[in-house]
């Protein structure tokens, strides 16, 4: 098994490329690109099987998740930035657009989301929200 890897304040830049990935419904990643795997560091054979949640970086508010998984679960469409954790520790924000797979029927078999580098506008605005909504999270619980 996988441990998650210690976060540290170090940011990791990519330019270029789209990072792909598919999971089943819940969340355990069945395909990822290349790219997917130069980015977050991981190798593909330690990706599949794994849950998505692997990259999650600590710094993001559980309620963007919910938010995710609250559209995922109405077979509708989400975007967003985020913030994920390399396996060397360091971080990285993309802007990412998931979206239901659907079978013949019209169910919900799996999710697939591409990702691009987050703009340095939609990051400077993901932080302070993002903080806010932490802060928020920290005094409710």
């Amino acid at each position: 098994m996988i441990q998650k890897p210690t976060p540290l304040n170090e940011e990791y830049h990519f330019k270029k490329g789209l990072i792909i990935s598919s999971t089943d419904l819940e969340g355990i990643i069945t395909y990822a690109n290349r790219k997917f795997c130069d980015i977050s560091g991981y190798d593909r054979n330690e990706l599949i099987g794994r849950n998505h949640h692997i990259l999650r970086h600590p710094d993001m508010p559980k309620s963007i998740f919910k938010s995710l998984w609250t559209s995922l679960n109405q077979a509708e469409e989400w975007t967003g930035v985020i913030k994920n954790l390399r396996k060397d520790g360091k971080y990285y924000w993309v802007y990412s657009y998931i979206t239901p797979n659907m079978n013949d029927h019209g169910k919900v078999i799996g999710y697939t989301a591409a990702r691009r580098p987050a703009s340095k506008t939609e990051i400077d605005e993901s932080v302070s929200i993002y903080a806010e909504l932490s802060t928020q999270e920290n005094t409710t619980e």
